[in-house]
């Protein structure tokens, strides 16, 4: 038995091929799709305090945020018809990565991107020109069926397209744009929420359709995956593609492989209930977990709400957009970090390294705030150093989460899942981090009325959980090519008991049983 918490993949493929500047190109204009996502989740929060934006939707948020008879600091945003504003979006994003699952199997990672822009530019245009909270909502809705079909594909296809030995590095492309639209989001909210007339929310609204345009037109000119062209039966058109991605001719042996996964998905009649079997425990686990924990480190409390927060705590609305800006831009550069080092120092490395920078600044913040706010929420005169310390261990704590548990909770999954179960697992994670992100954004405001400062101590013990999580179950997937992968459960101390000899390819070819899978 290996150490514990250590596992290699033991694979001896080396497919040969280059980082080409086809692929390089083609993986950015895809990992573009992570732009909706993250302009919406920088958009929000930002909007949502702005008090022209509240005085039209919200009035009764806007009459306790400015009345005197209250100091109570924690609750003067506890809505519950404000933060279905922002959830509901996510709980639509659940439901569309179900369909999601379909249509990226049966068409092509492509057109499921394609449709996903669409209906973000539709929700885009519906709340831009609001006239009432039903507007709002529904604008919210469309907006969710497009970020659940885009997080359902875009990953997969950067980590189909992608080198084995560059995977990592294109994958977080994704995350990038995710942190690149928070922070243009943050930005413009910033001089937004400073025109005259208190109209800037509906620009700050409608602007996403600039980064829906961006993901419908590049899906429109992107080429589907060499995986995604086997699955659907056009062999030479995928050899083709794979010689032009890999920038070279000898590709056969890595064509035969994914020609052997493509054989064993089509003799998968119901991909869902093949999650179920205890060959893809393992698999299901990570699908299910992965983007759990990545909800429950706190970061939507700081990304969603950060000028709320930043208000709440008593930085004043203008300061507060200023520190929700300044956040955004820590967390591009420590994704840039993480692209960096990710196929070089490997997932697990980064994902404890980051649990323990989140867990000190947490520890760090929750002391901070309990200082001086207590629990009756009135901080008095807030001096002007401890405005700092509270923006520096945020900025420490983002800084650990987007070279972490960001990038790595989308990576992760879109790598290890097998081509017969790997868009019903994708929709499965998607699923799961459209759930508890629903669930973060529809309690957090009343979370934060009740308990506190205690919130993040709340958030350091799923923070300390998941770090413990990762050390004991979660192999090192660095450097093993796609079709591979079940050798890195093989060798774990714990899933090789799931994952056998008879559930992988061997040297003399493959023999596939009635009922899908290797044998």
């Amino acid at each position: 038995m290996p150490a514990v918490g250590i596992a290699t993949g033991g694979s001896k493929k080396a497919y040969p091929g280059n980082l080409t500047l086809y692929v390089t190109v083609t993986c950015i204009v895809a990992a573009m799709g992570g732009l909706i996502f993250g302009y919406d989740i920088g958009i929000s929060g930002g909007v949502t305090s702005m008090d022209s934006f509240l005085k039209k939707f919200f009035p009764s948020v806007f009459r306790k945020k400015h009345a005197n008879e209250t100091t109570n600091q924690y609750c003067q945003y506890d809505s519950e018809t404000l933060t279905l504003f922002t959830s509901s979006l996510y709980l639509a994003a659940l439901l569309s990565s179900l369909v999601a699952s379909t249509v990226t199997r049966t068409f092509g990672r492509k057109w499921s991107m394609l449709l996903g822009g669409v209906l973000f530019c539709a929700g885009a245009i519906i709340n831009g020109a609001a006239k009432a909270v039903w507007m709002l909502i529904l604008g919210r809705i469309l907006l969710g069926f497009g970020i659940g079909f885009a997080n359902q594909s875009v990953p997969l296809y950067l980590s189909e397209m992608a080198p084995y030995k560059y995977r990592g590095a294109l994958n977080i492309g994704f995350q990038l744009s995710i942190t690149v639209g928070i922070l243009i989001a943050n930005v413009l909210n910033y001089f937004f929420a400073k025109i005259k007339g208190g109209w800037g929310w509906r620009l700050s609204l409608g602007g996403a359709v600039v980064p829906a345009l961006i993901i419908t037109v590049g899906s429109l000119v992107l080429p589907d995956t060499p995986n995604s062209m086997i699955e659907r039966g056009r062999h030479d058109e995928a050899r083709h593609q794979l010689k032009r991605i890999r920038g070279i001719d000898d590709i056969d042996e890595e064509f035969n492989d994914l020609v052997v996964a493509s054989d064993a998905s089509k003799r998968v009649e119901n991909p869902w209930t093949n999650l179920l079997k205890k060959k893809y425990r393992p698999h299901l686990t990570m699908a299910i977990l992965i983007p759990f924990f990545q909800q429950l480190t706190g970061i939507n409390v700081i990304m969603f709400y950060a000028p709320v927060l930043f208000d709440t705590i008593g930085f004043g609305s203008e300061a507060a957009l200023m520190s929700a800006v300044i956040t955004g831009v820590v967390n591009v550069v420590a994704t840039i970090v993480s692209i960096y080092g990710v196929d070089k120092w490997g997932r697990r490395f980064l994902f404890l390294e980051g649990g323990v920078q989140m867990l000190i600044c947490q520890a760090v913040v929750a002391a901070a705030i309990g200082a001086k706010f207590g629990v009756d929420g009135d901080p008095g005169t807030l001096p002007k150093w401890y405005a700092i310390v509270v923006v520096l261990f945020i900025c420490i704590y983002v800084a650990g989460f987007a070279w972490s548990w960001g990038p790595l909770g989308w990576l992760v999954p879109s790598e290890i899942f097998p081509l017969e179960i790997r868009s019903a697992a994708q929709s499965v994670n998607v699923s799961v981090n459209m759930l508890f992100t629903f669930i973060i954004a529809q309690v957090f405001l009343t979370m934060l009325c009740h308990l506190k400062f205690g919130l993040f101590i709340f958030f350091a013990f799923f923070v300390l959980v998941m770090s413990i999580f990762v050390f004991f179950f979660l192999p090192e997937t660095k450097g093993i090519p796609i079709e591979e992968m079940n050798q890195v459960w093989k060798t774990h101390w714990y899933w090789k008991k799931f994952v056998h000899d008879k559930h992988l390819p061997n040297e003399k070819g493959v023999q596939m049983g009635k009922n899908g899978g290797y044998v």
